[in-house]
């Protein structure tokens, strides 16, 4: 196997918005997203990595094949939903560098692209010389959800080792169509932190 790790940013970022696109439908449709997406709506939502020239996308290749791939931009550039927590909070968008999702066949997991996503990622934005932190969010599924798997484990652990902070009060909603409804139902997502260093 020829596996590789890219980066792509700004306008670069086009070429692989398909690519990006099929990865979500095709792992978002497991717990604990249970995602039922389309390829229009997944272009047009991943349309928004273009209009910033300081967004990301870190890939992983077998070969040609785009297998897995993490995504972030400035959340000054993300929608007011994922920007309200923050303003709530007292906490200026323009210094939060937003990390959108990460996204691994599972035939490649276990070697290490996770920390390989979050490294590249993080290096960005302290690159870019004006972020004091970053940040993601994750959706908060009942514990006895019918369609959790018994061998479900949360990634809990692997963000906090890697200094992120679970942050309860900051909470969004995104409205997304499970796999096993007929309608779009609202999701809380809860948001993780994790200050920068001072450079």
């Amino acid at each position: 196997m020829n596996i590789r790790i890219t980066k792509v940013t700004g306008k670069a970022i086009s070429p692989y918005i398909k690519d990006l696109a099929r990865l979500r439908i095709r792992i978002f449709r497991d717990f604990p997203y249970l995602y039922d997406g389309s390829l229009e709506y997944e272009e047009k939502y991943l349309s928004t990595y273009l209009k910033s020239g300081e967004s990301i996308i870190v890939l992983v290749k077998d070969g040609d094949v785009v297998v897995g791939a993490s995504s972030a931009m400035p959340m000054e550039s993300e929608t007011l939903e994922v920007q309200a927590p923050f303003l709530r909070a007292g906490i200026r968008p323009a210094e939060v560098f937003y990390f959108g999702e990460s996204l691994l066949m599972k035939e490649y997991r276990g070697r290490g692209f996770g920390h390989a996503f979050f490294n590249k990622r993080e290096a960005w934005a302290m690159s870019l010389n004006r972020f004091r932190q970053c940040a993601f969010c994750a959706v908060e599924r009942p514990v006895d959800h019918p369609l959790r798997p018994p061998d479900y484990v949360p990634l809990d652990v692997f963000w906090t080792k890697r200094g992120y902070v679970k942050r309860p009060e900051m909470i969004t909603h995104f409205s997304w169509q499970d796999i096993d409804k007929d309608r779009e139902t609202d999701k809380p997502m809860v948001f993780w932190t994790r200050e920068l260093p001072e450079q």
